[in-house]
């Protein structure tokens, strides 16, 4: 295994995680920005406000898109496993 393969690797691994994440991450921020305009419509300051809809927001993508989450997750041990099984 030399440098670029590594860096191949590293790479891959962060493409994963940003795809396995995006759509929850997405999630929380459209609830984030829309409790964060109605409080600012509203002037109900309250912090702990936003913690319960982002998390019920968060779970419901997660159960939505984990089918995709998977397929991503599979795919990226596949080409870990398969770079093992050449010798790198």
């Amino acid at each position: 295994m030399n440098q670029a393969d590594a860096l191949e690797l590293v790479r891959a691994a962060i493409w994963a995680v940003i795809l396995a994440s995006g759509p929850s991450i997405g999630a929380a921020m459209i609830v984030g920005l829309f409790i964060a305009l109605m409080q600012a419509l509203t002037q109900v300051q309250e912090v702990t406000l936003t913690f319960i809809p982002k998390i019920i927001a968060i779970f419901l993508v997660a159960m939505l898109t984990a089918p995709f989450i998977g397929s991503v997750l599979f795919g990226f041990t596949e080409q870990v496993y398969a770079r093992i099984e050449q010798g790198f």
